[in-house]
């Protein structure tokens, strides 16, 4: 019988709170090597999405990501399912179709027994699974801290790829899942987080991200990311800037997960929210009547297999909002947001009422 191990306890930081923060990541990929021209390379580092896409020049381009972090949840089964879950969605975020994954295991050796890690692995095959690919071999290391992830591959019709630097001026912004995950498991962490929340966290981290190869297929859907460890507002920060315009977010429009707020009003919050903040809050203006504690406590929370956030065309949005029924997703057909003309606010948040 494997001896019951709570993995959080052995990571400094879980899930996609682990990333590194937005200004400190740009410090990182500065260089003045050039990279040789490859006309291929649909996209690359040249902007800030969420893989590299390869053209195939058959009408198909391959799209390469990686994606891995430390738990965010104690049991091994359920960890693996949300790492292997995070990952998988940019292929989706792209517009893209996965194929195959390879497994991405730093695990230290001497300190939780290697079943618990083999439990990770089951997970990991659950959700590829439901995914539809195989969980095709990978490679692992001795570390001090658990790490788990993987490498995916996917396929997209290169009329279909969807970037996040692509959006239009009036596109409406829609997100398909709950905001406050971070704050959930940091609550779990802390041995604060109820069983009926809990339930609740996992089935979101869980849930794949498929709806966006459909979206993908929508040619008014101008532009699409996951919302990750920048949270809403970084993600959103990034879609604005890269499409050279800003947007507004409504806050009383933004679905939040049950428990969220009776969580942060006992001060359980992830370090990584205010990373966030000093990383791009001056990016941000808040409109008056907002709660502005509320919407940076909120807004910037580090979101681990996250919802699309997409840009749908006016004329689109009624497609868009019947794709997102028929997939289950009813509760999240109103409009977050809006894509407006370039401003020295990038992101302003307001009430929408």
């Amino acid at each position: 019988m494997i001896e019951k191990v709570r993995l959080t306890q052995y990571s400094h930081g879980g899930g996609c709170g682990c990333k590194i923060a937005p200004n400190v990541l740009e410090e990182i990929l500065k260089t003045n090597i050039a990279a040789p021209d490859n006309g291929r390379l649909l996209v690359g580092n040249h902007s800030k999405d969420d893989a590299a896409v390869y053209d195939l020049e058959n009408g198909t381009a391959l799209i390469s990501t990686t994606d891995f972090f430390m738990p965010i949840v104690d049991d091994a089964f359920d960890f693996g399912r949300i790492a292997s879950a995070n990952a998988i969605s940019d292929v989706y975020a792209m517009g893209g179709q996965p194929i195959l994954a390879i497994a991405i295991l730093g695990w230290p050796i001497g300190k939780i027994a290697p079943e618990v890690a083999q439990k990770i692995i089951e997970g990991s095959r659950s959700i590829c699974r439901e995914a539809g690919i195989p969980l095709a071999g990978g490679h692992s290391i001795d570390n001090p801290e658990p790490i788990f992830g993987l490498a995916v591959s996917g396929l997209v019709n290169i009329e279909h790829l969807k970037q996040n630097n692509t959006a239009r001026e009036g596109d409406q912004l829609f997100l398909t899942k709950a905001l406050g995950v971070g704050i959930l498991s940091t609550a779990q962490k802390r041995g604060a987080l109820s069983t009926e929340d809990a339930d609740k966290m996992i089935a979101q981290l869980t849930t794949l991200n498929k709806i966006g190869a459909a979206l993908g297929k929508i040619n008014g859907v101008s532009a699409m990311t996951d919302v990750t460890g920048f949270g809403l507002l970084g993600h959103a920060i990034e879609m604005a800037e890269g499409s050279n315009l800003s947007a507004t977010l409504y806050l009383d429009k933004v679905v939040i997960a049950n428990g969220v707020q009776s969580y942060l009003a006992q001060g359980i919050m992830p370090g990584a929210t205010k990373r966030n903040w000093e990383s791009y809050g001056h990016k941000v203006r808040f409109e008056n009547g907002i709660n502005e504690a509320e919407a940076r406590n909120i807004l910037p929370d580090p979101q681990t297999n996250g919802g699309l956030l997409v840009a749908v065309q006016p004329g689109a949005v009624e497609e868009v909002v019947a794709l997102f029924k028929s997939n289950g997703l009813d509760g999240f057909t109103t409009p977050i947001g809006t894509i407006t003309q370039q401003s020295p606010d990038v992101v302003t948040v307001k009430q929408h009422h």
